[in-house]
């Protein structure tokens, strides 16, 4: 009998004769093939490979969503940023069941967390588990929850004070890895659900991040982001109290990787002294990506965010001042409640002066918990739409200028180890995030080389290797 006849629609059931009883029984002796479909941002892909990273230590296998010999089990990492959000996680569990009816579907992630109950009611979900609770989705992977427990294993995240999501070391295909170095969130924009999906802000301790990085360095990984939900707020919770530029300083003196980049940092958290650890680093990229979401007081208010346009303009000044060549992304809603359309081309003008080299656009989407659900003042969705665009324009423009810029300059560039599917190029990043293809053999891959960078095209620029 194979492992997939022993699968079943209902948990407990049969799981006994694969797993070794769910009643506590000795654990499996049969490797379980396990496939993981991700939704949403860098956090929930650390946590993806941190469950497979875990899995794999307690003898499953992964193995891909679409790979044709199926899987014993699918995890669906959700995401719950929007209410369109909500509805592809359920669209994504549904699909895992048709893959394979006789498998295991576990659900997992920010959807679950907020609406585990929703969850439970897809058809074909087995169980429902909450953020960070990795020894459950082992459990429930192997069907040894208990019949008193129920589908469900969530907890308040309101009040965790550890970030327990941690040790992941395989990024499929990766020549950089993510560490997770703070979790949870205290602003409360209006448009965001994720306080409530992750919880409070909490970090993880210096010491800890050193050694996550030593593990890293060890697999292999010659470039490391560093992420969270807020990263910005990394430290305050900590005793002595910290901040995101103590930890970057430790690491920058001690990094055992080659590369740190920085994911998304708010305005206010962009503070001269972490400005100046970067631009005296050879280790830290200098790139930053500084989700602005708004360049308009009025909407900026409306979203309660923790700056204005003045404050968000020294930002951006004191970064090109003292990171020259900085690659410098962002993310911006288009077509906000209330928006006005003096406040948008207001925003797109101060935007298109100030030296981002890439956007992130995303067209307002309600999501129903949020303050921002409630507005009487949504705007149409063409109205959105037509905003996005205008945005996104702005931002190719943007990005193209970027390239263009470098073209003839010398690049560091880690190859990543993926060929480019169509021109069978190698192709990277350089330190600022400007993306690179070059002609070359295998033995470039995960290594940085020198490169001369020649000419611009496709989004990308085209490189040689220095002699």
């Amino acid at each position: 009998m194979t492992l997939r006849a022993l699968g079943t629609r209902e948990p407990g059931v049969g799981a006994a004769l694969l797993d070794g009883a769910a009643d506590g029984g000795q654990p499996p002796t049969l490797e379980l093939r396990v496939a993981f479909a991700t939704l949403g941002c860098k956090v929930n892909q650390y946590d993806t490979a941190a469950m497979q990273t875990f899995l794999a230590a307690h003898g499953c296998r992964v193995v891909g969503f679409d790979d044709g010999v199926g899987a014993d089990v699918y995890v669906v990492n959700t995401c719950t940023v929007t209410d369109r959000a909500d509805a592809e996680s359920r669209r994504l569990a549904r699909r895992a069941r048709r893959r394979n009816p006789a498998a295991r579907v576990v659900v997992t992630g920010c959807y679950a967390q907020t609406s585990p109950q929703q969850a439970a009611a897809v058809e074909g979900v087995d169980y429902v588990v909450g953020i960070g609770r990795l020894p459950d989705i082992l459990r429930a992977v192997r069907g040894q929850v208990l019949p008193g427990e129920g589908r469900v294993l969530v907890d308040d995240l309101r009040k965790e004070t550890e970030v327990r999501t941690l040790g992941a070391e395989v990024f499929p295909g990766q020549t950089r890895a993510f560490l997770k170095v703070q979790e949870g969130c205290d602003l409360f924009c209006t448009f965001c659900i994720v306080p409530f999906s992750r919880g409070r802000s909490r970090s993880v301790e210096p010491r800890r991040v050193l050694a996550e990085m030593e593990r890293l360095a060890a697999r292999g990984f010659r470039e490391v982001v560093l992420t969270g939900v807020h990263l910005g707020g990394y430290g305050r919770d900590l005793e002595p109290r910290l901040d995101l530029a103590d930890l970057v300083e430790m690491i920058a003196t001690r990094s055992p990787i080659e590369r740190l980049r920085l994911s998304s940092i708010d305005p206010p958290e962009m503070t001269a002294r972490l400005l100046r650890i970067v631009a005296d680093s050879e280790v830290i990229c200098p790139h930053f990506h500084m989700p602005v979401q708004a360049a308009s007081d009025p909407v900026l208010h409306r979203m309660r965010r923790q700056y204005d346009v003045a404050q968000l303009a020294d930002t951006v000044e004191a970064i090109a001042t003292t990171l020259p060549g900085c690659g410098l992304g962002t993310d911006v809603i288009a077509g906000f409640p209330g928006e006005s359309e003096a406040d948008f081309e207001a925003g797109l003008e101060r935007l298109a002066a100030m030296p981002f080299t890439y956007f992130h656009v995303f067209p307002y989407s309600k999501r129903r918990g949020t303050t921002a659900a409630k507005a009487k003042d949504a705007l149409p969705r063409e109205v959105v739409l037509e905003r996005a665009r205008q945005l996104r324009e702005l931002g190719e423009r943007k990005r193209d200028e970027f390239h263009r810029a470098n073209i003839g300059r010398s690049l560091s560039v880690l190859v990543e180890n993926r060929r480019d599917g169509e021109s069978d190029s190698l192709v990277g990043y350089d330190r600022a995030y400007l993306r690179v293809e070059l002609a070359g053999g295998d033995e470039w891959k995960n290594r940085v080389v020198e490169v001369r960078s020649v000419d611009y095209c496709n989004g990308r620029l085209r490189a040689e290797l220095q002699p």
